[in-house]
């Protein structure tokens, strides 16, 4: 009977640290990472500045129909278990509608609906267009403990699906919220449009490709509008502040350059001035060979500049040139 007795109670404390396990685990995100423990939610400023200027940028870029600019801001706060999108995989059909053509609607009804099925999505906000390709917008959103994440997007325009953006940046440190985060953005490809180029005409990447980062030299190819050899890296095209809001905006203005409005004027510190090299064309094919009969005669070929040099790259070099030769089919 004692045996039973002991039995009983060895199980009981067995079945209660089986519950107490499945309770704190319940209790942790996915991938076994601390849960945010950050009370009680916060509320956020995030301004966006361009630094897409010919300086920084010089090759191919944009000046007339459309100038260089930059779509409106689109982001969410969410949970682990959401993504807007991810370096390496495909994106949806509403992030290939607003890297293309920058509509927003069917990308909205995406995210909102992950927030009304799955919960996952705390939050939807969105920020003016910048019409240039330096220049700020901003808008506010609210993160809480169990949507601490935050993603958002922004076209480049024109360009044929190309974005700026951040995926599921952790707002909150364990048990209290960060105050400010800076983040410097590069350019990255969605994977469904195959153009080269800013002004490149629609031809869809098929099968679909996932987003990968366009880098100063991938794709590797003279005509990419940001291929620069010389460079090791590229320098950001644009930024990203996140500023956490204190509780009494009266009592404390927000701090400066991390205003409310959109479309406000950028730094003035000077654009850094990326060299860009003259590219010149293939050569022609050899002319005819000119001279008299039964003399040295000489015969050119010539290319053009296709891109000239800018902000000290290495200038061109000669556009003719000549060899000798004999003449053919003398009279």
């Amino acid at each position: 009977m004692g045996t039973l007795r002991s039995a009983a109670a060895w199980g009981g404390a067995l079945w209660a640290l089986l519950l107490a396990t499945l309770g704190c685990s319940a209790g942790q995100p996915l991938g076994g990472e601390p849960m945010c423990t950050a009370q009680p939610p916060a509320k956020y400023s995030i301004t966006f500045t361009g630094k897409w200027s010919q300086a920084s940028f010089p090759k191919q870029y944009p000046m007339f129909r459309p100038p260089a600019q930059w779509s409106s801001l689109l982001g969410a706060a969410h949970s682990p278990d959401y993504s807007l999108w991810r370096k390496g995989q495909y994106v949806s059909n509403g992030l290939r509608d607003f890297a293309e053509r920058g509509e927003a609607w069917a990308l909205m009804r995406e995210m909102q609906a992950a927030g009304e099925t799955l919960q996952s999505v705390h939050g939807v906000f969105s920020g003016p267009a910048v019409p240039s390709g330096t220049g700020q917008t901003s808008a506010e959103f609210e993160a809480h403990s169990r949507h601490s994440l935050v993603s958002f997007v922004v076209r480049i325009v024109p360009s044929p699906d190309w974005f700026v953006g951040v995926n599921s940046l952790d707002l909150c440190d364990g048990g209290r919220w960060r105050e400010q985060v800076a983040v410097d953005l590069h350019p990255y490809d969605a994977g469904t449009d195959s153009g080269f180029t800013f002004s490149s005409p629609k031809f869809a990447t098929v099968p679909q490709d996932t987003v990968t980062e366009i880098t100063a030299s991938s794709p590797s190819h003279p005509a990419n509008s940001f291929y620069y050899p010389r460079l090791k890296s590229l320098p950001p095209i644009a930024t990203v502040t996140l500023a956490r809001l204190p509780h009494s905006p009266r009592a404390f203005p927000p701090a400066p350059g991390l205003g409310r409005g959109g479309n406000e004027v950028a730094d003035s510190l000077p654009a850094p001035e990326t060299p860009l090299d003259c590219e010149v064309s293939l050569w022609s094919s050899w002319g005819l060979c000119a001279g008299p009969c039964g003399q040295p005669g000489a015969k050119s070929r010539t290319r053009y500049v296709r891109a000239r040099p800018a902000n000290h790259g290495a200038p061109c070099p000669a556009l003719e040139e000549e060899a000798p030769c004999v003449p053919d089919n003398c009279v």
